[in-house]
């Protein structure tokens, strides 16, 4: 028998057990369920070994040690998995609508994860009531349940805030995930705190986690908030800062457009931080991607502490560099600029059927809501208006992330659009030989002097708007097929490091 017959003999069976294991989960699942009802124990270690003894037993004496092994495995599989549907886990905090937690959660196989909005006044009944198994803290309760913990956990303890609540035996222990999660930040972006100044915004929970990541790796930490003795009008004096980062909401959805800092400032700075994931990119990211600082937002940090809690649950670490990679492609989306006729739409539809993503057109968008064509809407109300429409459309399309969006051609003329665009997209702008483009329908291009003046007045802010150019010369799927491999290739790309000192 040729060797591809035998491969193809083992592909069935591997399917056959797939399907078997399948079905062994979903029993295990309701067995989870039926103990829980009737508060009976996950495990069950008798009737374990004497399973494993009879299957044993029951096969080639050759393969009995093997069948054993095998048992065993799919023992521990399913008590992680009823043990995983047993427990009540969840993030605390008020207000959760932000939250990304129960598909971050999701990706570690915790299916249950729940999201527990509760006020102040709630908050003691929680913590008395202890019935969870982990809790996640966020804002504003990570000093607050400090007093509610049996035991803290030495980092929890030196930087007064806990964002992680473990619940064995009726006992709580509180410790802070967010110090392992920041620092995970820093080395993925290359950010070495021993090496020069670093400057964090904000006094609060997330600025204390920050400075004792920062003083643990040996580093001098400047804490700089709006009325402190080191605050945002006198910061010349620390023009020689190395890093910074952003503890502060500044910055976060739905209030994208805040900056607290104008990087230019800071000729030493070798590397930036924001803490904040929604969006990908804050003004504050951009601004340094702009400069070719280093930069990176907080989703990277959120995974890392998440694998430590469900460290701290499980005993054991998930994999954060996939949760992340998976969350990133469902957050990240394309945006098409380029010039009217470049062949953005058409490339937009396909491209949304590649990757998949959802599709927005702000042209066609923008049609739709005035109730008539784009051509007409200039003729009745003038470039103006369509371009404050345009605006609010961008800022609507770029808001949610995971889209494919094909922006109109003068979409990138507009410093916000620009910025809005960018916060949770890879920008591409798309080129097309200016002969190439055609003008019907197209207001702007028929009234420019000549297209070529058209793209001289236009090109420097397309480019410093993309991520990426490509050239559309060829054929739409060809065209297609490479952007999807270029974003393929930003999701699961590392940063670049920092620059050495």
């Amino acid at each position: 028998m040729a060797l591809d017959e035998l491969r193809a003999g083992i592909d069935r069976a591997d399917q056959e057990l797939s399907a078997a294991f399948v079905r062994r989960m979903e029993i295990a699942a309701r067995i989870a369920a039926y103990k829980r009802e009737n508060g009976l124990p996950v495990l069950d270690q008798r009737r374990e070994d004497a399973v494993a003894a009879r299957m044993a037993a029951g096969c080639d004496a050759r393969l009995a040690p093997y069948m054993e092994r095998l048992y065993r495995t799919l023992f521990a599989l399913s008590r992680e998995y009823q043990q995983s549907l047993l427990a009540r886990t969840g993030l605390i905090g008020h207000p959760l609508g932000h939250s990304c937690s129960p598909q971050l959660h999701s990706l570690y196989g915790d299916t249950g994860y729940q999201l527990w909005d509760i006020t102040p006044d709630e908050l003691p009944y929680f913590m008395q009531k202890r019935d969870f198994a982990l809790a996640n803290v966020t804002i504003p309760y990570k000093q607050a349940v400090l007093p509610d913990c049996d035991t803290l956990s030495d980092t929890a303890r030196r930087i007064g805030s806990v964002n992680t609540l473990i619940c064995r035996d009726g006992r709580v222990h509180g410790d802070n995930t967010d110090a392992y999660g920041f620092a995970a930040l820093a080395r993925r972006t290359g950010v070495d705190f021993s090496q020069g100044k670093t400057l964090i915004l904000g006094s609060g929970g997330t600025s204390r986690t920050a400075r004792y990541v920062v003083e643990s790796a040996g580093g001098e930490a400047v804490i700089v908030s709006r009325t402190g003795e080191n605050n945002y009008q006198n910061l010349s004096r620390h023009a020689d800062a190395r890093w910074i980062v952003n503890a502060t909401p500044v910055g976060m959805y739905p209030n994208v457009d805040g900056c607290l800092l104008n990087l230019s400032d800071f000729p030493a700075l070798s590397g930036v931080l924001d803490v904040v994931y929604n969006p990908l990119r804050t003004p504050l990211i951009q601004q340094a991607q702009a400069l070719k600082i280093p930069a990176m937002g907080g989703l990277y940090m959120l995974c890392a502490q998440a694998a430590r809690a469900r460290e701290l649950l499980t005993g054991t670490l998930p994999d954060a560099d996939a949760a992340y990679q998976a969350l990133l492609r469902q957050r990240l989306g394309v945006a098409l600029i380029g010039m009217p006729g470049a062949g953005k739409s058409t490339l937009a539809r396909r491209l949304a059927q590649l990757l998949p993503l959802e599709l927005h057109d702000t042209d066609d968008e923008i049609a739709q809501s005035a109730g008539q064509t784009i051509p007409d809407l200039f003729k009745a109300q003038g470039e103006a208006a369509f371009r404050a429409l345009e605006s609010q459309a961008v800022a609507q399309a770029g808001s949610q992330g995971g889209r494919v969006i094909a922006a109109g051609g003068g979409a990138a003329l507009r410093e916000d659009n620009r910025r809005h665009l960018r916060q949770n997209c890879l920008v591409v702008w798309v080129q097309r030989d200016l002969q190439s483009l055609p003008l019907a329908g197209r207001p702007i291009s028929q009234s420019c002097p000549s297209l070529q003046a058209l793209y001289d007045q236009r090109a420097h802010l397309y480019a410093a708007c993309a991520d990426i150019t490509i050239s559309n010369k060829g054929s739409i799927e060809d065209c297609a097929r490479e952007i999807a491999a270029r974003y393929q290739a930003a999701v699961t790309a590392a940063p670049p490091a920092a620059s050495a000192p």
